[in-house]
């Protein structure tokens, strides 16, 4: 995900501070990942440099505060994202495909490199339902994407356990 382009889309509803940027970013989109502020301010100065946003500063007692707004470059920016389809990432080389393959090549049980995953898989899902069911909508929904990437790579696991032996023909020499 963008973390620029989130920022400028959090912008829309109206300027903020870096630190309101950072809390409404953690609390809708980084619960597993939050924001470091030094990441949100480099953030910040990179889209003040390319015009996507601006700063108004606050008068006050203590020392200047800025606030940032986006700008109409910004508003097109986020429009342009929002309008493209994200690339589905197909797992056409993946680190699991590949263990069971060296498994299978050097003599390593590869049904226990699977039965391992599928535990390992197994037990992910079981605290994403718990925190499914203690969540909000927006858990819920960010639970429910995660379990079903989760449940076809399970399908994958039984799949590749079922055909172990054509790949083990296949792969060694």
């Amino acid at each position: 995900m963008s973390v620029g382009l989130t920022l400028l889309g959090l912008l829309q509803s109206g300027p903020r501070h870096g630190y309101d940027l950072k809390r409404s970013y953690d609390e809708r989109f980084g619960h597993d990942r939050p924001l470091h502020y030094g990441q949100v301010y480099s953030t910040l100065a990179r889209l003040l440099k390319n015009g996507l946003v601006e700063v108004e500063s606050e008068p006050g007692d203590g020392p200047e505060r800025k606030r940032y707004a986006i700008t109409s470059a910004g508003v097109s920016d986020v429009d342009q994202w929002l309008a493209q389809p994200e690339t589905p990432e197909p797992y056409l080389q993946s680190t699991l495909y590949t263990k069971v393959v060296l498994a299978l090549l050097s003599g390593h049980d590869a049904t226990e490199v699977l039965d391992t995953q599928r535990a390992e898989h197994l037990r992910l899902m079981r605290d994403l339902t718990r925190r499914k069911a203690d969540g909000d909508l927006a858990d819920q929904l960010i639970c429910d994407h995660a379990l079903f990437h989760l449940e076809a790579d399970l399908r994958w696991l039984e799949l590749t356990a079922a055909r172990l032996d054509q790949l083990a023909t296949a792969v060694r020499p």
